[in-house]
């Protein structure tokens, strides 16, 4: 599918959507945007975006409708609601879902869809605000191979890394992975920033010597100097990620599989929640041990 004089739309415009869809705006596609607070969305609007006050009139004629939103809850809304995207969308629309959401809705949504004729693919994205502004972010994608193709110069817009894992779901399943992965980088990153202070080294000379070797990740060089600059604004949210953790944790039980590494990221984030950092970034995980709350 050719970017230049789409139709689309792109419904969700905070930290992640406002660029992602800007990115699409400047590519050639002609872009409606719609957001729950519109003044999000006001930069893309400048831009030469048009406005939807819903999904519904958002998705009416166009070709491709992405989504990101922020819970299940939110996606199962805009999607299967009585004026959701799969009601009002026209036979041949295909609807990419970035939000990162479970996969069990991610399947019953393609379902749904199928049955409207449409197609829906799950495409759960990592990066975060910085890989949605620098257009380098990894999507991960669930659904069928035709649509995936089509969709796919818009993906390349969006990011870097961008592979289809399966069907329905499969996307999801995927960012589930990713998720528990960044979950033991980013506490292993803590607790060895806690044990450096402990020993009376200077932390950032530590990182200096063990930010390249075999224990480098992108946790530790990205977020280790943001923890200690005391910059605990949100890459991405706290409360979003409990939020993932705890639907990756629920798909494992499905599975029948015991993931402890999981279940401790859950409860430090679960901690956190607790004590008011769910608007923070994941970062601040580091204050929980600074303040001796684990």
């Amino acid at each position: 599918m050719n970017i230049q004089g789409a139709e689309i739309a792109f419904i969700g415009t905070g930290v992640m959507g406002a660029s992602m869809a800007g990115h699409l705006l400047k590519a050639g596609a002609k872009l409606t945007v719609y957001n729950r607070t519109k003044a999000k969305a006001d930069g893309l609007l400048a831009a030469g975006a048009a406005w939807a006050d819903s999904p519904a009139e958002a998705a009416k004629g166009k070709a491709v409708v992405f989504t990101i939103v922020g819970y299940p809850k939110d996606v199962e809304d805009v999607y299967l609601g009585p004026q959701g995207l799969v009601a009002a969308s026209a036979p041949g629309t295909i609807l990419v879902d970035h939000t990162t959401s479970d996969p069990a809705l991610a399947a019953r949504i393609a379902r749904a869809a199928s049955d409207k004729g449409l197609v829906a693919l799950d495409a759960p994205v990592s990066g975060g605000d910085l890989g949605a502004r620098n257009a380098t972010l990894t999507i991960m994608v669930g659904g069928d191979e035709a649509a995936f193709q089509a969709v796919k110069p818009f993906f390349d817009v969006l990011g870097k890394t961008v592979i289809r894992q399966g069907g329905p779901g499969a996307g999801q399943h995927t960012k589930m992975a990713n998720q528990i992965a960044i979950a033991g980088t980013l506490a292993g990153s803590v607790e060895a920033v806690t044990y450096a202070q402990g020993a009376g080294l200077d932390p950032r000379r530590v990182l200096e010597s063990i930010g390249g070797g075999s224990a480098q990740s992108w946790q530790l060089v990205n977020m280790v100097p943001r923890m200690l600059d005391g910059n605990f604004e949100p890459g991405f949210y706290s409360k979003h990620f409990l939020k993932d953790l705890r639907i990756a944790l629920n798909a494992a039980k499905t599975m029948q599989l015991n993931l402890p590494l999981l279940a401790l990221a859950e409860s430090l984030f679960a901690k956190m929640s607790a004590e008011g950092y769910d608007g923070k970034g994941t970062q601040a995980l580091y204050e929980l041990y600074r303040r001796g709350l684990v």
